[in-house]
């Protein structure tokens, strides 16, 4: 799913009325929100947070100084990890460390529902939906089933 998709389908997500529009920049096409008050914000996390403090749930952002840090740290992973990987084998290993990872929580998080759970469904989709790849990985599985009916 390209930047301005997810970020379209995350402003309806919060209930933000007023749609923007975006554009991408360079080759990897990273996306670009031109503000009304000042200047552009680039980049898929940095316009997604500013997207949430717009609809008033800062709460998806971390309640407490560690889960900030813990959504930031998913948020950093969506960007580094998840895209541009492509081949059988990363996305296996990706599914594979992220089914690991949630053994034992409800939400990457722990227990509470935040930014960094809409964008790694919103950048995990595409795989998702390759039921060959996702064969094995439960916890995953249930993530994206049951946990991501979001706000």
């Amino acid at each position: 799913m390209a930047a301005a998709a997810e970020l379209s389908l995350l402003e309806k997500s919060l209930g933000l009325n007023k749609r923007n529009k975006y554009s991408a920049q360079g080759d990897r096409q990273i996306p670009v929100l031109q503000t009304n008050n000042g200047p552009s914000l680039t980049g898929l996390t940095t316009i997604a947070a500013h997207l949430v403090k717009q609809a008033n749930k800062e709460y998806l952002l971390g309640s407490t100084a560690e889960e900030k840090a813990i959504v930031q740290q998913w948020l950093e992973y969506r960007v580094t990890q998840v895209d541009g990987h492509s081949s059988k084998n990363d996305i296996h290993t990706l599914l594979k460390d992220l089914n690991s990872y949630l053994e034992d929580k409800v939400y990457l998080t722990g227990y509470n529902f935040t930014l960094a759970d809409i964008l790694l469904y919103y950048g995990l989709h595409r795989f998702i939906i390759l039921e060959k790849f996702i064969r094995g990985f439960w916890i995953t599985d249930q993530l994206f089933k049951e946990k991501l009916v979001i706000l």
